[in-house]
């Protein structure tokens, strides 16, 4: 018995050993993450769960203990400034309790489940933030959690800001106003790189309505106004974007941020020669005098490439002629 305790004490220093060794290695290499961040303009950061309730999250279920992704782990409840993005610990002090988890694993020990909330596809860690990145470290592949998800319209992706969050909540509000996802399952996305856009969605459905009642002298239900919106006017402008292929002329906005413009152009240009010009002329029209210059648009691209397709700020266009 004696002889086994011997052989046992050196056995756990030398696990201790190896972990300490691992661990200051693993903050080199977030420093190193942090300096390749800064030059990219790129965030290194977990993402904080408290970011999770801009999605407007509508109901949460125990899923039980289960293998997830460790690569799809992407935030913390609490513990998200301590490690960077790809959970490598940042902080001195977090180097005990990371060792005493890697050795540990050295040792063969058991390791409890870790507790994640899942969000989309993606977890957020509630407990076990150290043995995430001691997993990570090594490069496992899977690790055991209890999860508890979070039902969510529009889930998140990977490299999500807080902007975007706020955005796809906005997202999640609008398909709950306009029941669109029920009413048009197959519809276009319809995703801003702004927000508080949706809420003008919502003008434009309130005036149809008011057309479709004046027209018709009859209260119109909601969900043949919205359904008529879509097909009359957004889905309409969506596929005159794509016949001419505006969107390339700017880089990094979306089909729906056109569509706002568009309308407004359209309204612009209907004021000034007496009549509805229609979509299409709107869209050329627009796509012609409004769209940034071609060496603008170039470096609107490289940027977007160094960011990952992800705008880094709201990128200009043309001033935009006033209606009058």
């Amino acid at each position: 018995m004696e002889n086994n305790d011997n052989l046992s004490g050196p056995s756990v220093l030398r696990t201790r050993d190896q972990a300490r060794g691992e661990v200051e290695r693993a903050r080199l290499s977030a420093d190193v993450h942090d300096l390749l961040h800064v030059l990219r303009r790129s965030p290194n950061e977990l993402i904080p769960f408290d970011w999770v309730r801009h999605l407007r999250p509508s109901a949460e279920y125990q899923l039980g203990t289960q293998a997830i992704p460790t690569a799809s782990i992407v935030g913390s409840v609490d513990r998200y400034r301590e490690f960077d993005r790809y959970y490598l610990p940042k902080e001195p002090y977090l180097d005990e309790r990371w060792i005493g988890v890697r050795s540990a694993q050295l040792q063969g020990k058991e390791l409890p489940p870790i507790q994640v909330y899942k969000v989309g596809e993606l977890y957020f860690v509630k407990d076990g933030n150290h043995r995430v990145s001691v997993a990570r470290r090594q490069g496992q592949a899977y690790i055991d959690a209890q999860v508890i998800e979070l039902n969510v319209a529009v889930p998140p992706e990977p490299g999500d800001t807080l902007k975007d969050l706020i955005i796809k909540g906005e997202y999640a509000d609008f398909l709950k106003h306009t029941r669109l996802e029920e009413l048009l399952p197959d519809h276009h996305e319809i995703k801003f790189t702004t927000p508080g856009r949706y809420d003008r969605l919502i003008e434009h459905i309130r005036t149809r309505k008011y057309y479709l009642d004046t027209k018709h002298s009859t209260d119109t239900p909601w969900d043949e106004v919205v359904c008529n919106w879509y097909a009359r006017l957004y889905s309409r402008i969506v596929e005159q974007i794509r016949t001419h292929d505006v969107l390339k002329r700017f880089p990094g906005r979306t089909e729906a941020d056109l569509y706002l413009w568009i309308m407004d152009h359209r309204y612009f240009l209907s004021e000034r020669y007496g009549f509805d010009v229609g979509s299409e002329v709107a869209a050329l029209d627009f796509s012609r005098h409004h769209a940034p210059p071609v060496l603008t648009r170039l470096g609107q691209q490289v940027k977007l490439l160094v960011n990952g397709g992800k705008l880094d700020e709201d990128l200009p266009l043309s001033a935009l002629p006033e209606p009058t």
